[in-house]
């Protein structure tokens, strides 16, 4: 999906939105990341609904970048490398169907992208397990509630970012260094 500035857009669920947002958020070309929610069935849905799992939702970032600095495919390596795509409806402690694994294509030339993507992952025997990641059209991204935005920058000492986010802000920073200067 372009932009009218050049810019496009992924939309990227890998359990909980504070990790995929604070990973994103690392890396050169992309402009900016925002926590919310996908796939779901129920209009402008709350984190608590979601929560409860009654929206069909997952916990998703819509990503924009500049295609002349990051490629998509970029940021499906990034995506696939900082949570684990071969258990479903969980990442780590967070367990739940807002939790699961899934790229939502914003046209075609995504969607190839993001199929080639995991059936080379899969050839290659990345993973010992299957990937269950869905890979379906975004019919629409709710974007969540203000406190979800930026929330490790905001709470990098919480027991949970401390845990579970810093991690994966410290993998994108050791593993894509070059991409990841910011």
């Amino acid at each position: 999906m372009s932009e009218t500035d050049g810019s496009e857009r992924a939309t990227l669920a890998g359990g909980c939105f504070w990790c995929i947002e604070a990973a994103m958020k690392e890396l050169d070309g992309v402009v900016s990341a925002v926590s919310g929610y996908a796939g779901g069935h129920v209009d402008d849905p709350t984190y608590e609904a979601v929560c409860r799992e009654e929206t069909g939702h997952a916990e998703a970032v819509q990503v924009t970048y500049d295609p002349g600095e990051i490629e998509y495919a970029d940021l499906l390596e990034v995506f696939f490398s900082v949570h684990t795509p071969t258990t479903k409806d969980r990442e780590g402690p967070d367990v739940g169907s807002q939790y699961r694994s899934a790229v939502y294509y914003h046209d075609e030339a995504q969607r190839e992208t993001v199929e080639q993507f995991i059936a080379d992952l899969e050839a290659e025997g990345v993973y010992d397990d299957p990937i269950v990641t869905e890979v379906e059209p975004l019919e629409r991204f709710w974007e969540a509630e203000a406190y979800h935005q930026d929330y490790f920058e905001k709470n990098p000492n919480k027991p949970y970012c401390a845990a579970n986010v810093r991690p994966k802000v410290e993998k994108v920073r050791d593993q894509f260094a070059g991409a990841a200067t910011k």
